[in-house]
């Protein structure tokens, strides 16, 4: 058996499983991982927002703006946390890194948290946001014709289900899915004994844990909203970038998700990342992991892939 890459399991090696701690501690630990001191990259423009939200709530918002010539595409990226943890604040050093490398707007939502907002608070005020990102195009001085939703984990899962809302309600013209190792089922019905021991960030129980405070009852888990692998229909979604990492614990329900697309007409690019855990790609900063950038630049490829193949069609 293989075993993670020094550079990362230096990094996780000491990291704790989450589910020992009570919410508010896994938060403090969480935010402690992530903290950056530095800016690592040079941007145009961060400002913090509001978007008025589903139930009289306001979301706050960070919208980043890279340096150039606009318009921008412009990119809802969805943080990850187990639907408990992470906000504005810790992953602010990502999001920075995505405006930069993938030269778009980057906005970012501060969505509500389990267990004190459980399915669907949270997934409603990212749909929000995305809708709020679709009809500001003036405001933001992006490209109206590209509009991009991603996530990691909690974050890819957000991500995936704004994109079935989005298809079912009739609502945005998303035009690019980003799930970096997405949770897509609650089941727990993948028995993948690769992932690595506890020392590699999250497991099974960390995982369980999490989708207990997530949500209500076993029903609102099998909505494909929630658990997007357990939809009927996945035809219609827009393209994807589907990325998993070896020593993860949700490997196989993301290779599954990125399968299902494709067998649903959907056009999949699937990036493994051999020797990588759970987590790896928020690794951006001292102590950095080459992986989490190169994870990056392959996004960006693939989007500029996609929207070349449509500039090519519209020119024919």
């Amino acid at each position: 058996m293989s075993e993670a890459h020094p550079d990362i399991e230096a990094v996780v090696s000491e990291v704790p499983p989450l589910h020992q701690f009570s919410v508010e501690q896994a938060r403090e630990g969480y935010a402690d991982y992530l903290s950056v001191e530095q800016d690592l990259v040079s941007l145009a423009d961060v400002r913090d927002s509001v978007v008025h939200g589903p139930d009289g709530n306001n979301v706050p918002i960070r919208v980043y703006t890279p340096e150039g010539d606009g318009p921008f595409p412009v990119m809802v990226w969805m943080h990850g946390g187990g639907f408990l943890l992470g906000d504005i604040e810790t992953y602010d050093p990502v999001c920075r890194v995505l405006a930069d490398e993938l030269g778009c707007i980057v906005v970012s939502p501060d969505y509500r948290l389990a267990p004190e907002h459980k399915f669907p608070a949270g997934l409603q005020d990212c749909y929000a946001v995305v809708e709020w990102a679709s009809s500001r195009t003036d405001v933001l001085g992006t490209d109206s014709d590209k509009l991009f939703v991603g996530g990691d984990s909690a974050g890819g899962n957000l991500a995936a289900a704004v994109s079935l809302m989005a298809r079912d309600k009739g609502g945005p013209d998303i035009d690019y899915q980003v799930l970096v190792y997405p949770t897509t089922t609650f089941s727990y019905e993948f028995d993948d004994d690769s992932s690595g021991d506890e020392s590699y960030f999250i497991t099974e129980p960390d995982l369980q844990w999490s989708w207990e405070h997530y949500l209500e009852n076993e029903i609102d888990g099998m909505s494909p909203y929630a658990s997007p692998l357990q939809a009927n229909d996945l035809s219609g979604l827009p393209p994807a970038t589907v990325l998993t990492a070896e020593f993860d614990p949700l490997r196989e329900e993301g290779v599954a998700y990125a399968e299902r697309l494709e067998d649903a007409g959907v056009p999949v690019e699937h990036a493994h990342y051999d020797e990588m855990v759970h987590s790896f790609f928020t690794n951006v900063a001292e102590p950095r992991v080459e992986q989490a950038w190169d994870a990056m630049a392959e996004i960006g490829a693939h989007l500029d892939e996609a929207f070349a193949d449509e500039k090519e069609l519209l020119v024919a």
